[in-house]
């Protein structure tokens, strides 16, 4: 984790004297008493930085020294502000006293002391008085003091409501309101810095300020945003970019505070809104005076007449307007691109807060959201822009009467087929997914069927977003996809193989050979095979459950069992697999459990050959085989004649040994009268002689060759199911009785070739004859093998309303006593 010389250092900090210590707090105070700080004052800040850190209880500094460090926070050099901020981090909140002090002197509050006063505030009181006092500061005149930057504080004042949005009072939202009306419309059109339009005769009394440009190099022509570029910015400027940025939260935040009688009502408000859009002059003026307002998109002035809420969505839907068109400018920079991107994303979002909190804006931002769509559609490397589109039209398409079919056509089908590979926007997607599953079922119910091209990115990169299918796939589970999801779980392995091989088909020439072993490379080139590949590769469901050639497929890609993404994929299956069952039985009638019980007998022997993946969905396939016959018994009986052909097969014992035993388990457990009144003597004797010849044919030779003797539990369990069976049909236990008989006398005459191991042998013989001794009174038999629910149900020795656990109790202290 670190390397040999950081752990030393570590070492040495931890296990400094306390002697030691005093004397370099004695030495840093020298220094810091100099009237220079140089570097040997910054190193030894360095390493009081290490000393505190390294250790596990937090060290408490003299007080002196610690008087000194609050003071370096306003330390003109700001490596010297960071230092002495991150030192306090790490003692003791100081005396109230102290930040007090900090706090009330707003004017020498920079972002480096502001944050250390919200990391060392006791309470909630501490975080109010702090939310309070920066937008005092913010909103004091020029002329209140000296004048210093107070940029640092909106940053600070977001983490605060963050912490403690009640810190905020109806006053401070009007407060804020007002202010962010100012910065976000009316901040200087102008560069700042002293910007210079060069030539010969240029000198300080020459200087002009320059207007800003836009991203493409042309002058700008309109107010302010975060994507006007110049040499240099102006405070105002400045405070307009951290507008732009803690805009989003701000609208949630204030939100749900309460606005008493100054919010307006919806038809007041959706008239006003109306009229803003037909009655334009350059009225408008900025809440503080000296703003410069842009003569060139001049807003109508009755927007003064709104409250300061309403009338800070009026100039936030202004914003992103400007910005959208902004971005509509080809960037000269690549950089600039991708600021573009990331603008739009945050202009959408933010008119998608504003559109809740006031739907009549959704009709004045319907059409530019919809135009945004229109010229975004056709180029994915914007996915992450029409992701925010997409959450806009669910939000409010119903209410625009818009039809969204396109939107989620390229959303849930192409995003995923073309961009599986892309971590961020598989995030980003599957988050959607997530917080709006609820919207989804009632408007856009159709994404159910783009199962299939979800679980791409689950196939691609398991590890990293394996807990958001966790979180979504109990909401996918319907009648109509349950089987079909099955398969393409149990498939996903093969998925991820098929993905790997499409990724390297365009990366690798077709011309190149395969001579690095990529056969299934080429199979997925050869047209032949393509119809299998595209299978997996579909994008919606219905197009089949599984296919005829699957263990064609896994031949063609038993090359990819040990790829490392395939093997990570494989082992998040039986995961996946525990939560789909839990949520099917839930969800599915008697008739689609019937179903599932034979998918699950079927796939048991197609599944790709993965080390472990076999055993490990065997494993799933009989807890949840066992659950599903005691919720539903009747359904061994209905589907006996399936379960009969699976038991009757004697490789299944050697192959699928853990779904076979099971099989076989509820075959005995469950094929009664008192299961299903339809089950015959009939059904029982066909199942008793399948069962039987099985037994008969694994204990009268030795395994196959390449296979090893069959487990114990499987010959026990085969031996149960007969005796239960034969309880329920005296006529069969002579035939059982004399099996019994012939097992004690091979297992007398020494080893057998059925089992290796004589510990077992003997189990098994010792099993045989507690079931033989059974069966002499089939009465008994059939009341101690198969109890009747009655005698099942109740927990005598835990009703607390019966004598027996107080029996148990004393006779418990009894022979334990000493």
């Amino acid at each position: 984790m670190y390397s040999l010389g950081s752990e030393s250092l570590i070492k040495q900090a931890r296990e400094i004297q306390e002697a030691e210590l005093q004397k370099f707090y004695s030495r840093l105070m020298k220094l810091l008493q100099l009237k220079e700080l140089g570097y040997e004052t910054l190193d030894s800040l360095h390493r009081l930085h290490l000393i505190l850190s390294a250790n596990k209880y937090a060290r408490t500094l003299p007080s002196d020294l610690q008087q000194r460090l609050l003071s370096l926070l306003s330390s003109p050099a700001e490596q010297f502000q960071v230092l002495s901020s991150a030192l306090l981090r790490e003692t003791p909140p100081s005396s109230g006293e102290e930040l007090n002090n900090i706090q009330e002197n707003i004017s020498q509050l920079n972002t480096h002391a502001a944050g250390l006063l919200v990391s060392q505030a006791r309470s909630r009181t501490d975080l109010n008085n702090l939310c309070a006092q920066l937008i005092h500061g913010l909103e004091g005149r020029p002329s209140d003091g000296p004048t210093r930057s107070l940029t640092f504080a909106l940053p600070v004042l977001n983490s605060v409501l963050r912490l403690s949005p009640e810190s905020l009072t109806e006053e401070h939202v009007t407060i804020l309101s007002k202010k962010f009306v100012d910065w976000l419309r009316y901040a200087s059109i102008v560069q700042g810095g002293g910007a210079s339009s060069g030539g010969f005769f240029t000198g300080p009394r020459s200087r002009q300020p320059l207007p800003t440009a836009e991203l493409d190099g042309s002058v700008s022509g309109d107010f302010f945003t975060v994507l006007c570029v110049g040499q240099g910015f102006t405070e105002d400027q400045w405070m307009n970019v951290y507008s732009f940025s803690m805009l989003r939260h701000w609208l949630l935040t204030y939100h749900s505070v309460s606005s008493g009688n100054s919010t307006m009502d919806a038809a007041s408000r959706l008239q006003l809104s109306l009229s803003l859009s037909h009655s334009f002059s350059n009225d408008d003026r900025s809440e503080v005076d000296g703003s410069v307002v842009s003569m060139v998109s001049a807003t109508s002035s009755s927007s003064r007449l709104l409250p300061p809420k309403e009338r800070l969505r009026e100039k936030t839907f202004q914003y992103c307007q400007r910005l959208i068109e902004q971005c509509d400018r080809k960037a000269q920079k690549k950089s600039d691109t991708e600021l573009q991107k990331a603008c739009m994303v945050e202009a959408v979002c933010i008119l998608d807060c504003v559109c809740v909190e006031d739907p009549s804006m959704v009709f004045r931002t319907f059409p530019s959201i919809k135009a945004l769509f229109g010229r975004l559609s056709s180029d994915l490397s914007y996915a992450r822009v029409l992701l925010s589109i997409a959450q806009f039209y669910l939000n409010h398409g119903e209410m625009a009467a818009v039809d969204c079919e396109c939107v989620w056509k390229l959303v849930f089908g192409r995003f995923p087929a073309e961009l599986f590979n892309d971590p961020f926007l598989a995030h980003e997607l599957l988050r959607f997914l997530r917080q709006n599953l609820d919207s989804l079922r009632l408007r856009a119910p159709e994404f159910i069927r783009f199962l299939p091209n979800f679980l791409k990115f689950l196939a691609w990169d398991s590890s990293a977003v394996v807990d958001d299918f966790v979180d979504l796939l109990p909401s996918l589970v319907t009648e109509g996809t349950a089987v079909e999801m099955l398969h393409t779980l149990l498939d996903l392995p093969c998925l991820s193989a098929t993905l790997i091989l499409q990724f390297r088909s365009v990366s690798l020439p077709i011309s190149e050979s395969s001579s690095r072993g990529l056969l299934s490379l080429d199979a997925f080139r050869n047209p032949a095979f393509r119809g299998l590949f595209l299978f997996l590769l579909r994008v919606e469901t219905g197009s089949g459950h599984t296919i005829d050639r699957l263990s064609t497929l896994h031949d063609l890609l038993a090359e990819a069992a040990d790829w490392p993404r395939v093997v990570r994929c494989a082992q998040v299956v039986p995961v996946l697999l525990h939560i789909y069952f839990n949520t099917v039985v839930t969800v599915a009638e008697e008739k689609l459990l019937a179903h599932l019980i034979l998918v699950m007998l079927e796939r048991s022997g197609l599944l790709l050959a993965i080390p472990t993946y076999s055993r490990e969905i065997h494993r799933v396939f009989s807890c949840h085989l066992l659950r599903l016959c005691k919720l539903r018994p009747s359904l061994v009986v209905d589907q006996s004649h399936e379960l009969l052909e699976f038991a009757g097969t004697t490789a299944n014992v050697y192959s699928k040994e853990e779904v076979y035993t099971h099989v076989v388990w509820v075959l005995g457990e469950y094929l009664s009268v008192s299961s299903d009144s339809s089950c015959s003597v009939v059904l029982i004797t066909s199942c008793f002689e399948t069962l039987e010849a099985v037994l008969f044919e694994i204990t009268s030779s030795a395994p196959p060759p390449g296979t090893v003797c069959p487990a114990p539990k499987v010959i026990t369990t085969l031996m149960s199911a007969l005796a239960k069976l034969a309880s329920r049909s005296h006529d069969l236990i002579p035939r059982v009785s004399l099996f019994f008989s012939k097992l004690r006398t091979a297992a007398r005459n020494g080893s057998v070739a059925w089992c290796a191991d004589e510990e077992d042998l003997v189990a098994i013989v010792t099993r045989g004859e507690e079931l033989w001794s059974l069966l002499k009174a089939p009465g008994v038999a059939q009341s101690v093998l198969t109890p009747p629910p009655h005698v099942l149900t109740p927990r005598w020795h835990r009703d607390t309303n019966l004598a027996v656990p107080l029996q148990l109790r004393v006779l418990t202290r009894l022979t334990h006593s000493k």
